[in-house]
């Protein structure tokens, strides 16, 4: 119930179709899904793969760009070291995380995040309203674009961690 309080809808190929073509709204889309958010430390910054192209196929049938966002820093704020599959399933939760401050310091430990200074970079856009008339039935066409976006932000991602002096200071 909190997240279309919040502005958020349910990823469905109709709410994209409504928000990018008839309402011409801005949707944010992490093409990672779940499995980047279960990442573990050893893992940050290497980018999992981006599924079936869905949101390309989206943004192709909405006739809107893709803006690739490369994002440092979140992945020094909650890192996970393991995940515990035991208490995954008796929890229903989608993982189940150790962290630097779970189980230290217990319930509250699994919602506290550690200092990090985020940087964000905004990539050039990927045009999908120039490659013809229906490009989303091209499965091969949205597999391309989807690894094309994923590589550079990859690229990106590699980029700004090697230039990164510190994870507190930028």
């Amino acid at each position: 119930m909190l997240v279309p309080k919040i502005g958020g809808v349910a990823a469905h190929p109709a709410n994209v179709q409504r928000l990018l073509y008839d309402e011409r709204q801005l949707v944010l889309v992490f093409p990672e899904g779940r499995k980047g958010t279960e990442k573990l430390y050893k893992d940050r910054y290497r980018l999992r793969r981006f599924g079936r192209g869905g949101f390309v196929e989206a943004a192709m049938r909405g006739r809107a760009p893709i803006v690739p966002i490369a994002v440092v820093g979140a992945e020094e704020a909650m890192p996970a070291f393991a995940q515990i599959k035991p208490l995954q399933r008796l929890t229903g939760l989608i993982y189940f995380p150790i962290t630097p401050t779970w189980p230290h310091f217990g319930l509250l430990g699994m919602v506290g995040y550690l200092p990090a200074k985020f940087k964000i970079r905004f990539l050039a856009p990927v045009r999908t309203d120039d490659m013809g008339e229906a490009p989303w039935e091209d499965k091969a066409l949205v597999q391309t674009v989807a690894h094309d976006v994923r590589a550079t932000i990859q690229e990106e991602l590699f980029d700004m961690v090697g230039k990164r002096s510190s994870v507190w200071f930028g």
